[in-house]
């Protein structure tokens, strides 16, 4: 058999992406350097700080969660940061607070927390030149969609 039948869909040669069984289940740490599915449950912290955490539809995540990008079809009770973007889909259901510089949030999904929005020092700047090209007329209530 070779290797690329053995792949998970969406992966690349030079991109390897892990999977956590439905039937799995973990308590403690999840660490590492490649892309994450979970289908299982896990509980305690996942950090994968600069990969992909997708959290799949029957899975059941009991965990602070650290990673470059968190995508959520099932249920996440816990902290969720992200440097780049978190998704919660249609079905997606997280209880904690979220951090991270872009949101996507489906009509159907749950979400009960806070949400921060993180921006890093290159974005602020190119806000900060568009405000002041485009600032709002005095007294127009500012207003920003997420």
């Amino acid at each position: 058999m070779s290797t690329d039948a053995m792949r998970p869909l969406g992966a690349t040669a030079d991109r390897a992406t892990a999977r956590l069984g439905a039937s799995l289940h973990v308590k403690g740490e999840i660490s590492g350097n490649e892309d994450l599915v979970i289908d299982g449950a896990v509980e305690g912290l996942v950090q994968l700080d600069e990969k992909r955490l997708t959290v799949g539809a029957t899975a059941k995540v009991t965990a602070d969660i650290i990673a470059r990008e968190v995508i959520v079809y099932g249920t996440v009770k816990g902290n969720l940061r992200a440097k780049d973007r978190i998704e919660i889909k249609k079905d997606g259901s997280v209880v904690g607070d979220l951090t991270t510089s872009r949101i996507s949030i489906e009509d159907g999904a749950y979400f009960k927390g806070s949400i921060e929005i993180d921006r890093s020092p290159e974005k602020e700047s190119a806000h900060s030149a568009f405000a002041k090209t485009a600032s709002p007329s005095v007294g127009a209530p500012a207003t920003k969609t997420i």
